[in-house]
């Protein structure tokens, strides 16, 4: 008896030992989403399924309005990881960070009007709300240029994504570059208003990926887990959709329906299709075709090689 005692006691001690090793060696991160379905499906899967606690991290989730914040708050030491759209590539393609692992192709973009205005033509010396440095940014100078304007023939007004829905839905802009799926909300209140032009549109000039970035200063190992939790999380998202629209609603205090037409504005990758256009060359098109969108629209000097702020060959591994 006093044996089976002391074995019983050595073993709950070595229990409590594991559980205290396994608590002091569970790195802590921050991890930024914006609170739709491209942003937002991964941290909510891998929340739910403790996808985190599996690869030895703790995340916190913090909710941005929109990629550019994000890696602001990355450099001021804020955040460890994060989701950008499209419109903000360029900011790792200048060295501000790097993405570690792409996400989806997105068409949610769209160039809006109030009513009347049926033609980008007609946008010439109209006011036009526009969130800077995001993929509402990219779709109007992409929209601007297919219909021979410039910046400087138009008030182009810099505003938060938030303040657009407001400005727009109460007339104080005539335009906006804006994203589903804020454009139900304005939809709402606009229900008349014209979309001009989407992402789509441009498919044969510019691919427009959404990405996942990490700080410049977050360890190698870290980053390592962060994308082994990505890449379990895209895989979940593809075989349960149901069950990832059901997530996302509940981390974005939205429907499920609501959570469903956002997806549908999107193409979701998988891990092995993001494997497969990493080694064939494909993700370093999309990208060098978006640094090219990049010089033209003055975001950056020159054109960067993918590789400098890709990190493929990670996600690959």
């Amino acid at each position: 008896m006093k044996r089976r005692a002391f074995l019983s006691a050595a073993l709950l001690a070595g229990v409590a030992a594991c559980s205290s090793e396994s608590e002091k060696s569970s790195e802590k991160l921050i991890f930024g989403y914006i609170a739709d379905y491209n942003g937002a499906s991964l941290p909510a899967i891998a929340d739910d399924q403790g996808l985190w606690a599996k690869r030895g991290l703790e995340a916190t989730l913090k909710v941005f309005t929109n990629g550019p914040l994000q890696i602001t708050a990355m450099n001021a030491g804020d955040l460890d990881y994060g989701y950008i759209g499209p419109g903000a590539v360029w900011l790792p393609a200048s060295g501000k960070a790097k993405i570690i692992a792409l996400n989806s192709l997105g068409n949610a973009d769209r160039v809006i009007a109030q009513a009347g205005i049926t033609d980008l033509t007609q946008l010439r010396g109209k006011k036009i709300g526009v969130p800077e440095g995001t993929s509402g940014d990219m779709i109007l100078t992409l929209a601007l240029k297919k219909a021979g304007l410039s910046g400087d023939d138009v008030q182009r007004v810099p505003m938060e994504a938030a303040t657009i829905v407001t400005a727009f839905g109460s007339g104080q802009i005539d335009a906006a570059g804006i994203w589903y799926p804020l454009l139900n909300t304005i939809k709402a209140k606009k229900p008349d208003l014209v979309e001009l032009a989407k992402d789509a549109d441009f498919a044969a000039e510019v691919s427009f990926p959404t990405a996942f970035v990490g700080g410049n200063d977050v360890a190698a190992a870290k980053t390592a887990k962060v994308v082994q939790v990505l890449r379990e999380a895209m895989d979940y998202r593809a075989a349960h959709p149901d069950e990832t629209a059901a997530l996302v609603a509940a981390l974005n205090k939205q429907t499920v329906d609501a959570v469903k037409a956002d997806a549908a504005n999107s193409e979701m990758l998988d891990s092995a299709t993001l494997v497969k256009y990493t080694a064939d060359g494909t993700i370093a098109t999309w990208l060098t075709g978006m640094g090219d969108y990049f010089v033209g629209a003055g975001k950056l000097p020159s054109n960067p090689d993918p590789s400098t702020y890709y990190s493929g060959e990670g996600f690959a591994q």
